[in-house]
């Protein structure tokens, strides 16, 4: 397999992933960003940390999906996060969570 080839591929499954992504949106409420994944959820609950100086968050996400192009199933029950850097919640608006 060629580099172009490898390239093509990794662009092509991307798209699907894009794709699957704007279909599944209007289903979910929240999005969850971390610096390693990306996520739609139903369900979410965030908890700070702090032990010795230092701060974690804990999230727990319920009824989730998850932006990542080699899971075979994207579709997840229960998501525990526990992290030492920045995490961004979002409510989507109603009108985006409304399907057509």
């Amino acid at each position: 397999m060629s580099t172009e080839d490898l390239e093509e591929y990794e662009s092509d499954v991307e798209l699907q992933l894009y794709r699957e992504y704007r279909d599944v949106c209007p289903m979910f409420r929240f999005v969850v960003e971390t610096e390693r994944r990306f996520y739609l959820a139903n369900d979410v609950k965030q908890n700070v940390v702090t032990e010795g100086g230092r701060s974690r968050v804990d999230i727990e996400l319920r009824d989730a999906w998850v932006w990542d192009m080699y899971r075979q199933n994207r579709f997840v029950t229960h998501v525990r996060i526990v992290t030492f850097k920045d995490v961004n919640i979002e409510e989507l608006p109603r009108e985006e969570l409304e399907l057509p």
